[in-house]
């Protein structure tokens, strides 16, 4: 049901010294504000996978996150922080007089959108938590689970690699293509909006926040754990997974048991890209939920 369309608006909005760059689809009174994952990936992949809102009366906004795309890319270490990022999304809340935003973060953008209720939760009508976790080293230990999959022996070897800091070499390399290929996108060819991201990734922002991939967590984030405070986040929750996502099921349940209103749909077909591996399941329950919440 994705389909590639032109924004209606396409905003630069300052964001101290530097400036990023906007897109909103439709104008409806209600917004949906997107935050894609990443770190240092463009916004491309889930602002195609969710203009399509815009036509069901709803003023869909996505940006290009400091650092990628078509927004400033400053060489600044020091901005790669959640914090920051947090007083990004509500200054460009603000600069386009969005008002109260059902907020939809996936992965890294789910972690950021998780921050942002913790310090703006008056600014939310609803939150959409989408194959993201709240618990970073219960991640870890989920993502040591998915490996172990690929064999003690591989294990060992990408742990050795890891140890010796030569990530690079072919067969670790190999090693985390196949584990993309089963746990981030598991279609035979990825779509193109999510080639155009992955193709201009800013390593930057991933690498200091992140890590070096996605099956290693050495940045800034490696021991953010929102779980006791997520009791204080009172809007609806969504919280969707795919059954063979990186971000597992298991953690979106953990975030589940400690949110006071939320629910949980689990795709058994999907990894981390229900919306392009799975969307004639993902969308019904994407627009019930919407729907449901909008004024």
């Amino acid at each position: 049901m994705w389909e590639e369309r032109a924004a209606d608006e396409i905003k630069e909005v300052a964001i101290g010294k530097h400036r990023i760059v906007t897109y909103s689809f439709g104008s409806g009174e209600e917004g949906v504000l997107l935050l894609n994952g990443g770190p240092g990936l463009p916004c491309d992949y889930l602002r195609e996978a969710h203009s399509i809102l815009a036509d069901r009366g709803f003023r869909v906004v996505a940006f290009d996150q400091l650092g990628t795309g078509k927004s400033d890319r400053p060489d600044d270490p020091s901005l790669w922080t959640i914090a920051r990022y947090v007083d990004e999304v509500e200054t460009v809340r603000t600069a386009l007089k969005l008002g109260k935003v059902h907020l939809l973060g996936h992965s890294w953008g789910g972690w950021l959108a998780i921050e942002y209720a913790l310090h703006h939760g008056d600014k939310l009508k609803s939150l959409l938590l989408e194959d993201t976790v709240a618990d970073m080293p219960h991640l870890v230990s989920e993502l040591e689970r998915l490996r172990g999959a690929l064999g003690p022996e591989t294990v060992a070897m990408m742990q050795r690699h890891e140890a010796q800091g030569t990530i690079k070499h072919p067969e670790y390399e190999a090693a985390i293509t196949l584990l993309n290929y089963r746990h981030v996108c598991r279609l035979e060819e990825w779509p193109a909006p999510v080639q155009r991201s992955l193709g201009d990734w800013n390593m930057g922002p991933y690498v200091t926040m992140q890590g070096p991939n996605e099956f290693l967590y050495t940045g800034n984030l490696k021991d953010w754990n929102r779980v006791p405070d997520l009791h204080s986040i009172s809007v609806p929750v969504l919280i969707t997974v795919g059954q063979h996502d990186e971000l597992t099921p298991a953690c979106a349940l953990r975030m589940k048991q400690h949110l006071p209103q939320a629910e949980l749909k689990v795709f058994p077909n999907s990894s981390h890209m229900p919306f392009y591996e799975e969307p004639q399941a993902y969308y019904p329950v994407l627009f019930e939920f919407l729907d449901r919440h909008r004024n």
